[in-house]
Parts: C-alpha cells; sequence; structure tokens
C-alpha cells in the first residue's frame, strides 16, 4: 500500500480541522449553558436586592405612615383644648360683662 504522501497530509489536515470544529461547537454549546446560568445567577441576585430595597421602602413607608396617625392624634388633641380655652375665655368674658353690668346700676 503505497499512499502517495500529499495524500496522507490532506486526510490529517482534513481530520484535524473536522476535530477542531467539533472541539469548537462543543465549547461554544458549554459556553452558552454557563453563560444562561450566569445569567440566571445575576438575574436571581438582582430580583433579591430589588425585592429587599422594596421592602425596606415598604417598611419605610409603614413607619412614615404611623407618625402621620400619632401627629394626627396630637393635633386633634390640641385642637380640643383649644376649643375648650376658647370657650373658657368666652365664659369669662360673660362673667367680667356681668360684674360691669352690676358696677354701673
Amino acid at each position: 500500500m503505497n499512499v502517495p504522501m500529499g495524500l496522507l497530509i490532506t486526510i490529517i489536515s482534513l481530520l484535524c480541522t473536522a476535530t477542531g470544529a467539533v472541539l469548537g461547537l462543543l465549547t461554544l454549546s458549554r459556553n452558552r449553558k454557563n453563560d444562561f446560568r450566569s445569567n440566571v445567577k445575576n438575574d436571581a441576585t438582582e430580583s433579591a436586592i430589588i425585592r429587599t430595597k422594596l421592602d425596606n421602602i415598604g417598611q419605610s413607608v409603614d413607619s412614615i405612615r404611623s407618625d402621620i396617625k400619632a401627629s394626627d392624634r396630637r393635633w386633634n388633641a390640641l385642637s380640643e383644648r383649644v376649643i375648650r380655652n376658647e370657650e373658657s375665655v368666652k365664659q369669662v368674658h360673660k362673667r367680667m360683662d356681668q360684674i360691669e353690668n352690676k358696677g354701673e346700676s
């Protein structure tokens, strides 16, 4: 079996090219899977961060809401006290007017 040297080199180069192409496709497939996994991991991380921030914002809103309710209660209490004081002042003015009217008579 006498195979010419040019044909042998051609066959070897074709085998190397085919092997390289197969290895390249396998590497591409593996990298796509790894990229997909890393993208899923990154998406999960970002999602967790966003959820945490939203939870913190929700807690802050609840805290602000309770502060506003406490302020409303204080304003209502103050307003009731002012109303009572105004009524007392009216009564005092009426008594003073009565005392002045008695003094004039």
